[in-house]
């Protein structure tokens, strides 16, 4: 029994030691990305307090790799890269003395007490795209200004040849009319108006005593036609 009891009170102690350890470490908040150049500097940083204790630690890295995701892997130390402890802050940090697109990738801490990953920063390395044309500042505001002028010549040239047109149209049908109504009797000879004139009363009064005239020869035959 005693050495059961042992086992059991061991077992009990020994997670709650660990929880007490994971709680007395604190992370801090780490840079969520960080892009840079090739061939520049790049420094990552990943902070925590734990009264005033510093912890080992290490670098670890994911990246992908394809269509794949690898990690986490160790961050391998070199010239180029290398590993500092800031004691006044609590913070690893990590030097890249000149980035090149390989280091691309999701960097954490590895807090080997605690047993606890820190929140971790993003690095991109890119490449920048190359100018075509290199132009100054002064020769794009030019370039700008040039087009807005072709631009407002654009809408406004169309828009004036319209207006002019439909003025010029205007106008020439107010003289077309303006000339039919002047013409209208020119080519007129008075003395064929006159006869025809003449002619028309004739033909239409001789009209009138013929109908008379029939008139009374049709009641004529109708009395003589009674017995």
């Amino acid at each position: 029994m005693g050495v059961l009891s042992k086992t059991i009170i061991l077992s009990i102690a020994a997670p709650s030691t660990v929880v007490i350890a994971q709680a007395e470490v604190t992370l801090k908040p780490d840079r969520p990305f960080l892009w840079v150049q090739p061939g520049q500097t790049a420094v990552l940083e990943c902070c925590y307090t734990n009264k005033g204790k510093l912890e080992s630690f290490k670098w670890i890295r994911y990246f992908r790799e394809g269509n794949h995701t690898i990690g986490p892997a160790n961050v391998n130390l070199t010239d180029l890269v290398t590993q500092d402890v800031d004691s006044k802050t609590s913070c690893g940090v990590l030097n890249f003395l000149t980035v090149q697109p390989e280091h691309s990738g999701m960097y954490q801490c590895w807090l080997k007490d605690s047993k606890r990953f820190t929140h971790g920063t993003y690095l991109h390395v890119y490449k920048p795209v190359e100018k075509i044309i290199d132009l100054s500042e002064g020769t794009k505001n030019k370039i700008l200004m040039a087009e807005g002028v072709l631009l407002l010549f654009c809408v406004l040239l169309p828009s004036a040849i319209l207006l002019y047109q439909s003025k010029r149209h205007n106008n020439l049908e107010m003289k077309k009319v303006k000339m039919q109504e002047e013409n209208i009797y020119e080519g007129l000879n008075l003395d064929d108006c006159c006869t025809t004139y003449d002619q028309i009363e004739r033909s239409q009064t001789q009209g009138q005593y013929q109908d008379v005239c029939n008139v009374m020869e049709e009641e004529e035959e109708i009395q003589l036609e009674k017995p």
